[in-house]
């Protein structure tokens, strides 16, 4: 439970958001806001998406004409700058973030 990120833990010389210790000092490092969105590609069925076409008309809201359902993912990531944050954020979006065979993926400064 608890205890995620770097330096986790009691006394693991974690110095808040932002801080990286450097020889004996904390110095500061910017903290860049990351945004990831994820989407099915096209040639995949969205079936949440579909259901959400399909529910609309029966609120009473028009038929969308096309309508796909993916993920927003906000970061907030330490970084020496903007092009740093976003190449760390690419990573995370291949690796992690996304599935390559099935979906495709934006980054972008938030």
């Amino acid at each position: 439970m608890g205890g995620g990120g770097r330096g986790g833990g009691r006394g693991g010389g974690q110095h808040g958001a932002g801080a990286a210790r450097i020889a004996g000092r904390v110095e500061r490092v910017a903290v860049h806001r990351i945004v990831v969105d994820v989407m099915l590609k096209p040639e995949i069925l969205d079936p949440q998406g579909q259901a959400v076409a399909n529910a609309l008309p029966t609120l009473g809201f028009p038929a969308p004409a096309g309508l796909r359902i993916g993920r927003h993912v906000e970061l907030a990531l330490d970084a020496d700058s903007p092009d740093l944050a976003l190449a760390q954020a690419m990573q995370m979006a291949e690796i992690l973030l996304s599935n390559p065979v099935i979906e495709d993926f934006a980054v972008r400064p938030a």
